[in-house]
């Protein structure tokens, strides 16, 4: 067994994002995504059927929440937690260096998610 390094094997193409699913398991899913200036196209909304917990590991990015339109700006080690169905999109991400985010997925209900401050 050897570890892995998510800041590690950037894709060559960063015309478009890049989504690499991590770990899968009943009840949770882990992503590593990378962007270079990629954002959720006009008009659209994510609405997902599980709860999203995302850290923005180098890069940054902004995400937009519908319900009351509130900005959310994410710098490196920012994360937040994105309860299922708010529906949100990814407004910005930095076009001149690569944004690596870890996006963990999990079924609402079935895990406690609990954070210091």
């Amino acid at each position: 067994m050897h570890p892995y390094n998510l800041l590690q094997n950037m894709p060559a193409d960063l015309s478009r994002e890049h989504i690499y699913e991590i770990l899968r398991a009943p009840g949770i899913r882990m992503e590593r995504i990378v962007s270079l200036g990629q954002v959720s196209r006009p008009g659209f909304w994510y609405d997902q059927n599980e709860n999203e917990w995302v850290m923005v590991l180098q890069g940054a990015a902004s995400i937009r929440f519908e319900t009351d339109n509130v900005l959310v700006a994410l710098e490196k080690g920012d994360f937040l937690n994105i309860p299922a169905h708010v529906r949100h999109c990814v407004e910005w991400t930095d076009p001149q260096k690569e944004t690596v985010w870890l996006a963990v997925f999990y079924d609402p209900g079935s895990h406690q998610l609990t954070q210091d401050r």
